[in-house]
């Protein structure tokens, strides 16, 4: 046997294993396709601090609210595993979800939680938290997470609120953002409240309060609340004063009792 013969022989025999492969492989796709889902596992992720806004119950009753028929027991291929990553979604408390079948034929469902960072009371009586990308959420049946909160007069809260130039709510989410990530700041506010348009902080520790006025200068104005607290407050005290006035440019105006 020649050396081209054999080449060619060889050649042949790899196309030939190619072939008989990809046959196995495409019929064993078709039989999963056409074998039954064995059942729905669902993984909700914690929120950092442990707690879930959402469980695995509630999730199992948006599918068999939102479909009209049993996933268990579906012919794999029937599914349409998109659609439901995308009924999912839709949940407000539901940042992504990950849906596919593994070796078991299992579905197996990762939910990732959105993370609320405030809570909204408004002088109107709504209620509602905002994620960290700015999203709207509706209070949860489970859990009250523990995050800033915001009082007062304060503007309704529409998708792109974060995109405007100038808004209030905006202006709000930004400052809560800020406290939160300042050791100082996070350990010192409990509260922002909003009364006609000026922005106040209510301090965890202490009967008085903080005015900022706007959020405009916000960082060289807490600059000042740091000297303050640094210089004046351990000699004269929290307790001797009523109000903390930082919207005047330059100047801290204290109130005494």
């Amino acid at each position: 046997m020649n050396a081209e013969l054999l080449r060619t022989l060889k050649r042949l025999g790899y196309f030939v294993a190619i072939f008989v492969a990809a046959i196995i492989i495409v019929a064993a796709v078709e039989k999963k396709q056409e074998s039954g889902a064995t059942g729905i596992e669902i993984d909700v992720q914690p929120l950092p601090d442990g707690h879930y806004l959402v469980d695995s119950t509630d999730i199992k009753t948006t599918i068999k609210r939102s479909f009209a028929f049993e996933w268990t027991g579906q012919q794999i291929g029937l599914l349409n595993i998109e659609r439901l990553e995308r009924v999912l979604e839709e949940d407000p408390f539901i940042r992504n979800a990950d849906v596919y079948v593994n070796a078991k034929n299992k579905i197996h469902i990762l939910v990732e939680q959105r993370e609320p960072v405030l809570r909204i009371i408004d002088d109107n009586g709504l209620q509602y938290y905002i994620d960290k990308d700015g999203f709207k959420m509706p209070l949860s049946k489970h859990f009250s997470a523990r995050v800033m909160v915001a009082t007062g007069s304060l503007p309704p809260h529409v998708p792109d609120f974060l995109e405007k130039k100038k808004n209030l709510l905006k202006d709000v989410f930004l400052l809560s953002r800020y406290i939160e990530e300042d050791r100082f700041l996070h350990t010192l506010v409990e509260q922002i409240y909003v009364s006609n348009g000026k922005i106040m902080l209510a301090p965890k520790v202490g009967n008085f309060e903080i005015i900022l006025g706007s959020f405009d200068g916000m960082e060289e104005k807490f600059k000042r609340l740091r000297t303050f607290y640094d210089e004046v407050a351990p000699y004269e005290g929290w307790r001797r004063y009523k109000t903390i006035n930082l919207s005047y440019k330059g100047q801290i105006v204290c109130v005494k009792r």
